[in-house]
Parts: structure tokens; C-alpha cells; sequence
């Protein structure tokens, strides 16, 4: 288990601190997920730059090539990490008629919103109950295509997935996480389906 301070920092040799507090929104009252990203940036440098910017975005964790993992944000603070929910009740074939109405139209706002009237784990984590890790790498794209459409995500290396696991099994421990609710970016929102795609846990 992790010893996390009264400032939501865990003290342990194997993450080091790299506070963002640019990264930090309201207070994250309850922890009930993990969110597995990926930066497409190329280094490590380069997020950690990112998210010192006015209205930057970024997760609680951040997990470098080597493997190194930084702490960005504290646990006792949501980052905007996640976008909109997709509805969770689709993948897992339980709608009801009514959410079914509701999404014959293509209106992911509307759909969002149905789903924060939910509770984990009726629907995905999201910002205010989840914990972001973000995994270092990059989006190789053809010349004058779009990234989000028709990029894909480099390989995630075994130092990072090492790291990743070894987070994970820290965090869900800590906080009585269960195993159910880590999921790829992709998968909770409209995002790249190639992002962290080679991430294990």
C-alpha cells in the first residue's frame, strides 16, 4: 500500500514528485477509477513543460520511457483528464429504452450528461472520481493527416508497462479500487483508438 502525505503526494523511491498545480482543479472528494492515457508528445520533458501553461491540462501521474514516474498532481485534486463520458451502459449491453432513445442521436453533451446523473459503476470515471496516468509517447501520423483520426500511438515499452503495473496495483490497494474500473482512454471517451493501447496492467 502507498503512504500518500496530508498534501496527497505519495512518498515512495519509486515515484518522484514533479507537482503541476496548473493541472489542478476542484477537490477530488472520492477516488473509484484509473484512466490509462498517452501524452503524443515524444519526451517526458515535454508534458511536464506543458502543464506548467496557463489552463493546461495532464493527469495525476505521468510515466516516462525509462519507465521514471512522476507524480504531476495531488491525489487530493481532480485534472481534467478524461472528456466526456460515452455511455457504459452500451458496451456493457444493459440500456434501458430510454437511454436507448436518448442515443439514436449523435449528441455526445446530452450523452455526458446522462451519464454524471450515474454513479460508478453505472457509468465510467470520469474527472471527479478518477485517477489520470499518462504514459509517454507519441502519434505517427501520414503527412497532412489528422492526428485524432488517423494517428497511432507508439508502443508502449516494457519499462513503462512495469511501472504502470506496479502503480496500478499500489493505488488500487490504497484505495479499494477494483480491478473493473481501469480502463484506456478510448474506451470511457471519444478518443484515438490506438491511445495506450499496448498499456498492460
Amino acid at each position: 500500500m502507498l503512504h500518500v502525505n496530508s498534501h496527497g503526494y505519495i512518498l515512495s523511491a519509486r515515484v518522484k514528485l514533479a507537482a503541476r498545480p496548473m493541472i489542478e482543479r476542484g477537490v477530488l472528494q472520492r477516488i473509484r477509477g484509473i484512466i490509462v492515457h498517452q501524452t503524443g508528445a515524444a519526451t517526458g520533458a515535454s508534458s511536464l513543460s506543458s502543464y506548467t501553461m496557463k489552463h493546461a491540462n495532464g493527469a495525476h501521474f505521468l510515466i516516462d520511457k525509462d519507465g521514471t514516474i512522476y507524480q504531476t498532481a495531488s491525489l487530493l485534486r481532480q485534472t481534467s483528464h478524461v472528456g466526456r463520458l460515452r455511455a457504459r451502459c452500451v458496451a456493457e449491453y444493459r440500456c434501458t429504452p430510454t437511454e436507448l432513445q436518448t442515443l439514436k442521436r449523435f449528441n455526445p453533451k446530452a450523452e455526458h450528461r446522462m451519464e454524471m446523473a450515474k454513479d460508478v459503476p453505472q457509468r465510467y470515471p470520469s474527472n471527479e472520481d478518477s485517477i489520470g496516468i499518462e504514459i509517454v509517447g507519441t502519434v505517427v501520423v501520414a503527412k497532412g493527416q489528422n492526428p485524432a483520426e488517423h494517428g497511432v500511438y507508439e508502443t508502449v515499452s516494457a519499462q513503462q508497462n512495469a511501472s504502470l503495473r506496479w502503480l496500478v496495483a499500489e493505488i488500487t490497494s490504497t484505495y479499494g479500487i477494483s480491478m473493473t474500473e481501469i480502463f484506456r482512454h478510448p474506451v470511457v471517451s471519444r478518443k484515438n483508438p490506438t491511445e495506450a493501447k499496448s498499456a498492460s496492467w
